[in-house]
């Protein structure tokens, strides 16, 4: 059996920051350290942290007044801000910097007049604090189903953007609805998708270029870059199956394949895709190849919580 493994994949800048300020906080502060909502959205991931002290919220409620509550790498919206104030609450905000580029944009177009339409999954958490950085100014669409009744302030001046998340590929269609319906509709100077989304779906695209007969995708079912992956194998022809760890596999998902290919979604661990290969090694025999696709070497600064004495130990 012969095993592609993709590259890039796993970790992107903006989950690498994410876990790093968790770790940090983690040094520098006593436990317990609270962090609102999934730091990324991977099971082991966030296992891991649980165990070192950790407390996963949904609600700033649920922390304790003066506490040290992190805000995952999904983003949030100023409302969370104020009531993190009220609360009285030591912040560290693990916000990507690429998400906070398309909060910034939804201020500067309203400022501009447009009207906006955000592409995106209704209750992914990036979309929930997006859609709050202006409420009720926000058209969502998921589908292209959803265009032709949109309504929008002004028909004239509309901005499309989009959750990071997504691919080009994704959103084209959708993207293409939006200006048939607003012919006058305008997208961002710089594209809204992640860059390391986009490269993880390429990568896939090669390895079912190569000829695979199955995909497997390293990442938690609630990751939606990982799931993702999948979906760009399943519309090329090719099986795909998601799984969290080596274990999971399947002998039926291998039986009959020649080729498999490997890859993970931007917040799993590369020590579980290394599990996977281990695992494909010993009981299938693989013998396996990197396919190299594309660089990548982009890193975000920390905040300045974490480089300045601007929170004091507790």
């Amino acid at each position: 059996m012969e095993l592609l493994v993709a590259f890039p994949r796993g970790f992107c800048a903006g989950v690498r920051r994410a876990i790093e300020i968790v770790d940090l906080a983690l040094a520098r502060f006593k436990p317990p350290i609270y962090v609102r909502k999934e730091i990324v959205h991977n099971k082991h991931v966030v296992d891991d942290f649980k165990r070192r002290g950790v407390i996963f919220i949904d609600e700033l409620k649920e922390a304790p007044e003066g506490s040290c509550v992190i805000f995952s790498a999904h983003g949030i919206s100023p409302q969370v801000r104020q009531d993190a104030l009220e609360r009285k609450l030591r912040t560290i905000d693990a916000t990507c910097p690429l998400v906070t580029k398309v909060h910034l944009e939804v201020h500067r177009f309203i400022r501009e007049g447009y009207s906006l339409v955000l592409i995106g999954h209704k209750d992914h958490d990036e979309v929930v604090g997006t859609m709050g950085e202006a409420p009720g100014q926000i058209q969502l669409v998921q589908t292209n189903a959803e265009i032709q009744p949109l309504i929008v302030p002004n028909p004239d001046r509309v901005m499309i953007l989009t959750q990071t998340t997504l691919s080009v590929d994704e959103t084209k269609d959708i993207m293409e609805a939006i200006k048939t319906r607003f012919p006058a509709a305008r997208t961002p100077p710089k594209d809204d998708i992640c860059y390391a989304t986009q490269n993880r779906q390429d990568a896939v695209k090669e390895l079912t270029d190569r000829g695979i007969d199955v995909l497997l995708v390293v990442g938690s079912k609630n990751s939606s870059n990982s799931r993702r992956l999948c979906e760009v194998a399943l519309q090329r022809g090719v099986r795909a199956y998601l799984l969290d760890h080596a274990d999971e596999i399947q002998a039926s998902w291998l039986e009959g394949s020649k080729r498999i290919g490997l890859t993970a979604g931007a917040s799993a661990p590369e020590f579980l895709v290394q599990e996977v290969i281990t695992y494909l090694e010993i009981h299938f025999g693989a013998k396996s190849q990197e396919i190299f696709v594309r660089e990548e070497n982009v890193v975000f600064s920390l905040p300045k919580e974490l480089t300045t004495k601007s929170l004091v130990a507790h």
